[in-house]
Parts: C-alpha cells; structure tokens; sequence
C-alpha cells in the first residue's frame, strides 16, 4: 500500500518546482529556499494541512540526536548565552562572575562522589535489614 496519496506528490512535485524557479520560500523567515529537502518538506507540509495522505512526522528529539555536529552548534548557543549576559557588566565584575560559576561546578563536581557513597550505604544498610528479617522469620516459622 503506498504512503503518499497523489495529492501530496502532486505539492511536493509543484514546491520542488517552485523552488527550481526560485520562487518558493520559506513560511517562517520568508527566505528563498534553497535546499531540495527542505521544499519536500514544504511540499509534504502543504499536502498535511489539506488532508492528504502523508505519514506523521517524526519525534523532533531524535531529530537533534543524529544530526551531525548538534553538540558543537548547543557549545556555541552556551558561548553567546555567556557573552550576553556578561554585555552590561565591566571586566573586573564579569570575572568575578565567571569564577563564581567556576567555583560553583567544581563544588558540585566534589559534592557529587559523597551522595553516590551515601546512597550505597543506605542500599547496603537495607538489603542487611531485609535479610535480618527473613532470618527472623525463618527463626520464627521453625520454632
């Protein structure tokens, strides 16, 4: 059985031809497109609203998670994300914040070895209770 309905080759197939002319363009910046991908896209998008047969798109997290270079594009969003908030500041007060949040990640960093110790000594100190239990009850059955 087929995927696509007429209907939605039919928009893809006038977007790629709108996009070849140079007259297709983007819904949310309104640029020219460019790309072959994206006036499929498009295209597929169109036939969705009309009420043609096109599969669901996929989950936009797994889109993230194999597109290539993903982590050097959110390394660059946290620079900028830095630089902005360090704009208003002179040098001396953006150095200074900059070592608090230093100093802050090695706190957590140091601070995060003791929870992991404390939670198996709480593991450790349940599993003894659990089975002095069952001891007890097996004392108890047999007696």
């Amino acid at each position: 059985m087929a995927k696509y309905s007429k209907k939605a080759g039919d928009k893809v197939e006038r977007a790629m031809h709108e996009m070849k002319e140079g007259k297709l363009k983007s819904g949310r910046s309104g640029q020219k497109v460019k790309s072959r991908k994206q006036a499929i896209a498009i295209g597929l998008s169109e036939a969705r609203e009309e009420g043609a047969k096109v599969p669901k798109k996929k989950a936009a997290g797994k889109k993230a998670a194999t597109r290539k270079g993903g982590a050097k594009k959110a390394a660059t969003r946290k620079g900028a994300a830095k630089k902005a908030a360090t704009k208003g500041r002179t040098r001396s007060t953006a150095k200074k914040a900059t070592a608090k949040r230093s100093t802050r990640k090695a706190a957590t960093k140091r601070a995060s070895p003791k929870r992991a110790t404390r939670k198996a000594a709480t593991k450790k100190a349940g599993a003894k209770k659990a089975t002095a239990k069952r001891a007890t009850r097996k004392k108890a059955a047999h007696a």
